[in-house]
C-alpha cells in the first residue's frame, strides 16, 4: 500500500467543546499526538481528549496552510456549519 504524501486540514474538538484547527501529514499519528502525554499543540494539552470533528485533502503545505488560516478567521458558528455538513455528507455516504 502506498502511504498517503498529501497535506489534511483537520479540526478536533476539545474536552471543554472548544475547536482547535491544524494542518499535518499524517492525520492519524496527529491526532494519536494531542491526546498523548507527549506532542500535541500547547492549546490542546490541558483540553484532552480531542476528537477529530473534520477533515479536507490539500495539494500542499502551502494550500493546506492557506485553508487553515482560512478557517481561522471564520466565526465559530461557520465552522460548526463545516463539520456539520461534512458529517451529514459522511453519513449520505453510508
Amino acid at each position: 500500500m502506498i502511504p498517503d504524501d498529501s497535506w489534511h486540514v483537520y479540526i478536533v474538538r476539545c474536552r471543554d467543546g472548544t475547536l482547535y484547527t491544524g494542518i499535518t501529514k499524517d492525520l492519524k499519528r496527529r491526532i494519536t499526538e494531542h491526546n498523548s502525554e507527549k506532542g500535541g499543540a500547547k492549546y490542546t494539552k490541558p483540553r484532552r481528549p480531542v476528537r477529530l470533528v473534520y477533515s479536507e485533502q490539500a495539494g500542499s503545505r502551502s494550500a493546506a496552510t492557506q485553508r487553515e488560516y482560512q478557517i481561522k478567521k471564520v466565526s465559530l458558528k461557520k465552522k460548526n456549519e463545516l463539520i456539520k455538513t461534512t458529517a451529514t455528507l459522511a453519513e449520505f455516504d453510508k
